[in-house]
């Protein structure tokens, strides 16, 4: 028997660190090669790490919260045969990520115990859901390849799963403790980091304007009806990144980034647009590229395809990087207004309210119309109050007359 300590290799992208997310192991449990054993987090996404060796923990290099350098001892095995301390582990299984924020930490879904002798496929996402609920992985059908367990047979386990498992009011006792302690790490932290940094070192000018969206809302329905659309349902999302997209030819400075190491912005001809998503681990920034010429259904179609890759934890790290300007919505709980802040480096974030039917008057008389505020903030550093406005008014000039988007 000898031991064997695993270094934290790079985790890509040149990290020089990367936060201790979870454990899935503990000391004194059985693993065998290529089993998960913790989930590292680093500014760009999750990644959980392989074994490199079969053999039994002797010792964790740290604990949850904690950061450990590339090529710092990780973890230590006993095991049979020497292995060369140089091996690198496999490819990451499930890449997450996130950004404005990044991808999301996930607790294994099953006791350690299992976790010894069964290597069960999934994401991080999928192995929380799973510990949260109670459901032993091992014992779920995966249909994704070589038996991944994709979130749809995780939710299908969680459907048929015997109601007797589930907490009843009996079970809630008054000596209960009457608060809970969150430890602040993975996901959360680097949200927390990057919302205060942005917050701190931008100054920001914020924009609310409303549209009457009424003649958009009934070409999307008339859209909606054709045949041709019917695998690509249009929300009213495509239609306002595509006017963003056009409203940027004449307003670049709000289609840049600030890279503060060398105090220069640069301006962007394409508009790689950030959707921002809510996800069950926190708010990830999946990337659509080159949106100024997509169609709108290809448009849509990618819109869709990026927010449910990075809501599954499916995302690739390029595809939660490189941004030039956020779109957030809050669907039906969008409100009034919002004050969204910006992604950086960014320069500009807008942010879609509710539609709703309000009174208004037109041509001289009240009447009702489909109304919905875009609620924007900009870089004031960098973009001036007059532009930014200006800039918005644009988007609300296309949005109005909807058949200008597409000329």
């Amino acid at each position: 028997m000898s031991r064997y300590a695993f270094q934290l290799p790079d985790l890509g992208e040149g990290t020089v660190s990367a936060e201790i997310v979870a454990w899935l192991v503990k000391p004194g449990d059985q693993v065998s090669e290529g089993q998960p054993i913790a989930e590292m987090s680093t500014e760009k996404a999750v990644v959980e790490l392989p074994s490199p060796v079969t053999g039994q923990v002797i010792s964790l290099g740290g604990a949850a919260g904690d950061e450990i350098a590339v090529g710092a001892e990780l973890i230590a095995f006993e095991h049979g045969a020497p292995v060369s301390v140089s091996a690198a582990p496999a490819a990451p299984s499930a890449p997450a990520a996130a950004v404005a924020a990044p991808p999301a930490a996930a607790v294994n879904g099953h006791d350690t115990a299992q976790a010894a002798t069964t290597h069960v496929r999934t994401s991080p996402a999928t192995r929380r859901r799973a510990r949260e609920a109670g459901i032993d992985l091992a014992r779920v059908t995966g249909t994704g390849p070589r038996g991944r367990i994709q979130p749809d047979d995780l939710s299908q386990a969680l459907a048929t799963q015997d109601p007797s498992r589930a907490p009843t009011s009996s079970t809630v006792t008054m000596d209960a403790p009457a608060t809970e302690e969150i430890k602040v790490i993975g996901v959360r932290r680097v949200i927390a980091q990057r919302m205060s940094a942005a917050k701190r070192s931008i100054p920001h000018f914020s924009y609310v304007e409303e549209v009457d969206v009424t003649e958009l809302e009934a070409l999307r329905v008339h859209l909606n009806r054709d045949p041709r659309f019917e695998q690509s349902r249009l929300t009213l999302l495509p239609f306002i990144v595509k006017a963003v997209a056009r409203a940027l030819e004449r307003f670049p400075q709000c289609n840049a980034l600030y890279d503060e190491a060398r105090d220069t912005i640069v301006r962007h001809r394409a508009v790689h647009a950030g959707i921002a998503t809510q996800t069950r681990d926190g708010l990830k920034v999946p990337v659509v590229r080159n949106a100024q010429t997509l169609t709108l259904t290809l448009l849509a179609a990618e819109i869709r395809r990026v927010s449910d890759a990075a809501r599954t934890n499916r995302a690739r790290r390029e595809e939660l990087s490189g941004s030039t300007i956020t779109l957030t919505s809050l669907g039906k709980l969008g409100g009034i207004a919002s004050t969204p802040v910006i992604n950086a480096p960014e320069m500009a974030i807008i942010g879609v309210n509710r539609m709703s039917e309000r009174p208004v008057v037109r041509h001289g008389a009240i009447t009702v119309r489909q109304i919905m505020n875009l609620s924007s903030s900009f870089d004031h550093r960098f973009v001036d109050g007059f532009d930014a406005a200006a800039m918005i008014q644009a988007v609300k000039e296309l949005l109005e007359h909807p058949a200008t988007i597409f000329i």
